[in-house]
């Protein structure tokens, strides 16, 4: 039987940022991530991974805002991490001037502008645009993996390995594993993504009520210019983002599909997301319409007030969900992660003053 200081179920971009949060908060804890494919894959390896400062709440706000300022730390210390800093152009109609200069935090910079590249349809009475800074994109499962490869040797994984139940067993939780290994935690983080049904843990997470939303991006084959940026459009929280070194560019819209089962999507675009997305497009790009033509599909938990979630599942905080983010897991995964230790917080500060006398 395996023993750990603290399981985390979930390697991606949450559940990893989550484990290395606990190793710099005590450095002495036994920590093992679990995932039931390899590290930064699922909705990590699907993400657009796109940062902008913006919230649609305060909280949100505080948290893009947290999680910018960790990037910016994270690129610094190292500079070949796949993080790509891109100007911002945000587009919405006139009518929401005033929501849109609240969602954006100090940091982005807005400052309104009367004239759009000549690609898009140019200003109207009816549209205002900004330009602002802050933000940044990666390739998620990548980064997803160069945390996980510094985190080694002290932290263990196991990858394509499923937890088949989860259950407590005195002050602790054990795990049965679907390798026949059984692991015991003292505390336990799920981080399982849109995997939310999961038979070792969907009783303990129906209360959260949460859902899951299939996330459509298209691929607009279509090499952006190099003075190109990410494009926002406000009113239909969509936007293009350029990946420059790939010579296209990313369309992402809000999908009203809910309620798909992660294992069942194919990954295919249909002629539906086709037709959703090309509407948008048509509005807001209609020269990249023609270029439109395949994508990424994948699916995302939300929250009923779309807001992430962090919650201790059981009295002592020992057992903690965090997941729900709105298809924001990229942008907000550093706040969650920050907020998950500090509901461990007890356990953290045992493992260390035990790290400290031994």
């Amino acid at each position: 039987m395996t023993h750990v200081d603290f399981a985390v179920v979930g390697g991606g971009i949450i559940g990893c940022t989550i484990a290395r949060e606990l190793v710099l908060r005590a450095p002495h804890a036994s920590v093992l991530v679990l995932d039931k494919d390899a590290v930064g894959s699922g909705a990590s390896r699907r993400s657009a991974g796109l940062h902008f400062p913006r919230g649609a709440t305060e909280r949100v706000r505080r948290m893009a805002g947290y999680s910018q300022a960790y990037y910016r730390a994270l690129l610094d210390a190292d500079p070949a991490l796949p993080i790509h800093p891109v100007s911002m152009l945000v587009v919405s109609d006139r009518a929401n001037v005033d929501l849109v200069e609240a969602a954006y935090l100090d940091e982005a910079g807005l400052s309104r502008v009367d004239a759009l590249p000549d690609w898009l349809p140019p200003l109207s009475d009816e549209t205002a645009a900004w330009t602002g800074e802050g933000c940044q994109y990666a390739d998620v499962g990548a980064l997803t993996r160069a945390l996980a490869r510094s985190l080694r040797p002290r932290t263990s994984f196991r990858e394509g390995v499923s937890v088949d139940s989860l259950d407590r067993v005195g002050s602790s939780y054990e795990l049965a594993l679907s390798t026949g290994e059984r692991v015991t935690a003292d505390s336990v983080v799920l981080a399982p993504g849109p995997w939310l049904a999961a038979p070792a843990w969907r009783d303990r997470l129906t209360p959260l009520d949460t859902r899951v939303k299939k996330v459509v991006a298209l691929h607009i084959e279509q090499p952006p210019a190099a003075e190109d940026g990410v494009v926002v459009f406000h009113d239909e929280d969509a936007f293009l983002l350029p990946l420059h070194e790939q010579r296209r560019w990313i369309f992402s819209y809000t999908s009203q599909i809910w309620d798909v089962d992660p294992d069942r999507l194919t990954g295919s675009v249909s002629p539906s997301d086709l037709a959703e997305a090309r509407e948008v497009l048509i509005r807001r790009a209609p020269r990249l319409v023609d270029f439109a033509r395949s994508g990424r599909v994948f699916c995302d938990a939300y929250s009923a007030d779309r807001e992430p979630l962090v919650r201790a599942l059981d009295v002592e905080g020992r057992l903690v969900f965090a997941g729900a983010a709105n298809g924001s897991g990229y942008r907000l995964a550093p706040a969650i992660a920050a907020k998950a230790a500090q509901l461990l917080r007890t356990a953290v500060q045992n493992v260390s003053d035990q790290g400290s006398h031994r």
